[in-house]
This record gives structure tokens, sequence and C-alpha cells, in this order.
């Protein structure tokens, strides 16, 4: 037993030395990438003995994680672990809830608040049901020597710092990082390793300038970079973001009749959103409908003005980004992300993207059909679309199938249908297929 004990409390630091103290910070979902945080912090805070583990939590709840993993390793740590809901206007939602309940100390900062813990996962709201999570928090908060009944309360109730106290469901309300550091001085902690009594503080100056201040070095921890994007494209705000936005961007390339950094960058965004969705609970037939959207945008585009598909497009829009998400109403975008989503697409379809290809390709928005006739020449092969230069101007075109034209091949305007010119071969242009 000793050996284990020893084993948990991990490495002891030098004789008179410190061993530190170390802040982890634990904000937004608590997504793959944010558990695996905690409990990498809980093993190398062990390994290395540290004096405190702090976790400084401000999320909504969790996606795609069993958080019990990082309860149980908080529970069997053999350094104290202290939660604390900070700084002010954070919150404790979800499982974030169950990590708070699990450490030896439970701390909020004014103006924060905990609870409610219900869904535990947004993912899976109902999973598991609500009595069960009370019976954990309960559970967790006995084990720690706080109220069981008033930790059943977060379970459905959202408690300001000062209510969890009353309740007994937090130990202190502690305004800042600091303070609560040098307030745990002296405090005798029951871990997994036994009773310890923590040395925080020291007290330096004389007399009126008297105060206390941390002993011993602070280290923070936060997502590396790798794990920092994985965790932002788990946003679902930034998830729906770069899908619509990759598709727009798509479409403007394909539009363009070339591959450059619109094209390259509408895909990067459509790889990041896809990811993000393999942690979110998508309704796959939203992203049909925001598919729909960009392609209804892009038949009027085509036609050149503003018809049928501008309405089907706008309504898929809309109903696309009102849906796209299932579990918690907690995942929704929140409404001014759906309104510059929304506004954004139609304005950039409508607007901007015409006006954009018209200069991209010097194509005047009157006269146009009196290029009919115009000759010019190929630039790209035309089997049966593809790009000419007409009057040194540059034109998306099409040919009849039957003749194709290669570039460099001479070619003559027969028509112009929207942004699109119908071309022939300066000779043996076939009769055209709609007559």
């Amino acid at each position: 037993m000793a050996a284990a004990l020893s084993w948990v409390g991990g490495a002891p630091a030098a004789a008179g030395e410190p061993a530190g103290i170390d802040v982890v910070q634990v904000e937004g979902l608590l997504d793959p990438p944010n558990l695996s945080l905690v409990r990498s912090s809980v093993r190398d805070a062990n390994e290395r003995g540290s004096t405190l583990l702090v976790l400084q939590i401000d999320s909504a709840g969790a996606v795609d994680v069993d958080v019990d993993s990082a309860a149980r390793a908080i529970r069997e740590s053999g350094v104290p672990v202290v939660a604390w809901v900070g700084p002010s206007g954070s919150d404790a939602k979800g499982a974030a809830t169950l990590l708070v309940e699990a450490a030896h100390i439970a701390s909020v900062s004014s103006g924060s608040a905990v609870g409610p813990a219900v869904p535990l996962r947004l993912d899976r709201p109902g999973e598991p049901p609500e009595a069960q999570v009370a019976d954990d928090l309960a559970t967790l908060a006995e084990a720690t020597d706080r109220e069981p009944e008033g930790a059943r309360r977060l379970a459905d109730e959202r408690l300001s710092g000062e209510q969890a106290r009353r309740a007994g469901a937090v130990n202190v309300l502690e305004p800042t990082l600091g303070e609560l550091i040098v307030s745990l001085d002296g405090r005798v902690v029951t871990t997994a390793a036994g009773d310890q009594e923590l040395q925080t503080a020291k007290v330096i100056g004389k007399g009126t300038d008297r105060r206390r201040q941390p002993n011993q070095e602070i280290r923070f921890n936060r997502l590396p970079l790798d794990a920092q994007v994985l965790h932002t494209l788990t946003s679902p705000s930034i998830a729906y973001l770069l899908f619509v936005a990759g598709l727009a961007l798509m479409v403007f390339e394909f539009y363009t009749a070339a591959i450059g950094l619109a094209g390259l960058t509408g895909a990067v965004a459509l790889v990041g959103a896809f990811i993000g969705f393999s942690h979110l609970p998508v309704e796959w037939w939203a992203v049909g409908l925001l598919m729909l959207a960009v392609f209804g945008y892009a038949i009027d585009v085509q036609a050149g003005r503003t018809g049928v598909w501008t309405v089907i497009g706008t309504g898929a829009l809309v109903a696309g980004s009102l849906t796209l998400y299932g579990g918690s109403s907690r995942l929704d975008p929140p409404w001014w992300v759906l309104a510059i989503v929304i506004v954004g697409t139609a304005l950039f379809m409508l607007g901007a993207m015409p006006t954009v290809i018209r200069s991209r390709f010097s194509t005047p928005t009157v006269g146009r059909e009196g290029m009919i006739g115009g000759m010019g020449e190929a630039e790209v092969d035309v089997a049966p679309e593809g790009v000419v230069v007409i009057e040194g101007a540059r034109w998306r075109a099409r040919t009849n199938r039957a003749t194709p034209i290669e570039a460099g091949g001479a070619v003559r305007v027969v028509a112009v249908d929207g942004l699109v010119l119908e071309v022939e071969p300066e000779e043996g242009g076939a009769r055209d297929y709609r007559h």
C-alpha cells in the first residue's frame, strides 16, 4: 500500500524546494483534445510531484468523450486537484460540473456559475438520465466532504458561486486565481496519497505593506498547437462557418475557370469543417440543404439574374443553418453567427460573385448581344466548356459537343447566355442542337 501511494504521489521535489503549482486552462467544449489535456495534466503533475494542480474551467459541456475517465483520474490523484470556475463570467455546465465535484477542492469566482450538469453530453442528451447524474454528483461531493444534497441541485440548476457555496456544493469563493492559491495555504486536503497540508503562500513586506503571494513557480498549461486547431474546429459555430464558406469559395473558383487561391482555401475550409463535424451530432440532411442552397444560388449566377433558384437557395440556407446540429440546443450557433453566415452568403452569391466574375473576365453588363458574330481565340480547350478571349477580354464559353475547339483555335460567337458565350469554330461549325 505504501508503495502504491508513493507512486500516486509522484516523485518528491528536492528538499526545501517547492515543487510548483500547475494551472490547466480548460476552455470551451470538453472534446477529445480538452479531455486529453485534463488527463495528461493530472498524470504529469503526479509524475513531477507538484504541490497543486488547478483546473481553470469555463465550459458548456462535453461532446464525443466519456468524462468519467477524467473524473476518475482526478479522484485517484495523489496531488491535490482544485477546480476553479473562472475568471468572472465563466460557467461549468454539463460534464464540466462533474469535474468540479470530482476535484478535492471546488471554487467559483465572482460572477461565475456552476451547473446545470444535465445534459452531461451535449451530443447525447438524456444519456445518462438526470437521476443518475444527480447520484454521481452526490457521490463525488461526499467523497470530498462537501454537501451531497447541495451537489444534487447542480444536476438541473445553475447556481451562482455564492448559491453553490451556501448549498455546500463548492468549498470557497475566490475572485482571482492568485487569491485562490494563497487562500489554500495551510489547508489540509485528503487525496489518494493521504492527508496533505498545502504550503502555497508566503508573506512579503512589512507593516501596512504586508501581503501574501504564491511561494513557488506557477506553471500554466494549455492545449498544444495541433490540439488547439482540432479543438477550434470542433466548435459548432466554426465548423458551420467553414462549411458554408468553403462551398461558396469552391463555386466561385468554378466560375472563374481556374484553380487558384480561392479554390484551395475553399478545399481547406471544407476539410476543416468535416473534421469538426466528425465530433459533433450533425444532421446530414441539413448538410444536404446547405449544399442545395449554394447550388441554387449558382444556377442563378450562371443565368445572370435572380430567379426561382435564388428563393429555393435562400430557403434551404436558412433551414439547413437552423437544423444543422442535433443533440442539445447548447450546440446551436448563436443568432448573430447565423445572421452573419446567412446574410453574408446571400450577398456574396448574388451581389459580389457576379461582379467579381464580370471584372475578372472583363465582361461589360450591357451591349453583349453586339458581340454575336465576333471572332476570338480559345484560351483553353472548349470541349464543350472552356475559356475564350474576345477583343482582349476573357469569357467563359461553351460549344456544341460535336465541334470541340482546341486551345489556340479561332472561335466565332454565335450567342450570349448570361455570362457565358456560345461559340463555334471559325470553319465547320455544327448546326445548333437546339434547332
